[in-house]
């Protein structure tokens, strides 16, 4: 079916029965993925989730960085979530799996792209269709976000921390941007344009989130963050 026939398709009457059927079985579906990933995910303790691009070469410098931090997690107590998949992800359960320490994997099934990386814990495998879902667990399981360059997905999923934390939907986390050459760009125009130009955040929410450009830097805010609160789920 092409892009076309499925638009059209999206704008074809339904009856009341093809209505009931199609959505009523896919709330069973959403709630069967929340039900197992709550029971699974709730068993893992501390863990801090490593996100950036599924496109990362095995010898580029950020993979590198990204294993790096993961070992250093590891070496502190906690566990690493990935989203499951190739690049960042990889070299995040990489880093963590031959380090001796809990390796999670939140993969997704996409058409293109990702696929499972084999050094996710073979019982810590989970499989999201729906990325809502899995951006839940994200939030609920996670004490801290370390964010590696990346591109739609990576943006989507810090940016709904930072707006949960903002809006005080969830407790306060570290969330740590790696890569200072990469990410400038962005918190520049967010300070100019979206603070100081049209007023549209706070002051205050430019301390959401820090930018840092090594793995110890990363991993010595989540310690020192850590060092003052007790260590707690996000809902």
């Amino acid at each position: 079916m092409t892009g076309e026939d499925k638009i059209r398709q999206a704008f074809e009457n339904k009856n009341w029965q093809e209505i009931k059927v199609t959505d009523s079985w896919q709330i069973f579906k959403i709630m069967a993925e929340f039900v197992d990933g709550f029971e699974k995910l709730a068993k893992i303790g501390p863990c801090v989730s490593i996100f950036g691009s599924a496109r990362t070469h095995n010898d580029n410098n950020y993979y590198k960085l990204a294993e790096e931090t993961a070992r250093l997690l590891t070496e502190h107590g906690y566990g690493v979530i990935s989203g499951g998949g190739p690049g960042i992800m990889e070299a995040a359960n990489k880093g963590a799996y031959e380090a001796g320490g809990k390796s999670v994997g939140l993969n997704i099934e996409l058409p293109f792209e990702q696929f499972h990386n084999k050094y996710i814990d073979r019982d810590k495998i989970m499989e999201f269709d729906y990325f809502f879902i899995r951006k839940v667990m994200f939030m609920k399981y996670s004490q801290g976000f370390i964010i590696l360059p990346g591109g739609f997905g990576t943006m989507d999923e810090s940016f709904e921390a930072m707006t949960l934390i903002q809006t005080g939907k969830i407790a306060r986390f570290p969330i740590i941007f790696v890569g200072i050459d990469y990410w400038k760009g962005l918190f520049s125009w967010i300070e100019d344009k979206m603070l100081n130009d049209q007023h549209n955040i706070n002051p205050d929410d430019l301390n959401l989130y820090r930018v840092v450009d090594t793995a110890e830097e990363a991993v010595d805010h989540i310690t020192r963050f850590y060092n003052k609160y007790v260590l707690k789920p996000n809902f």
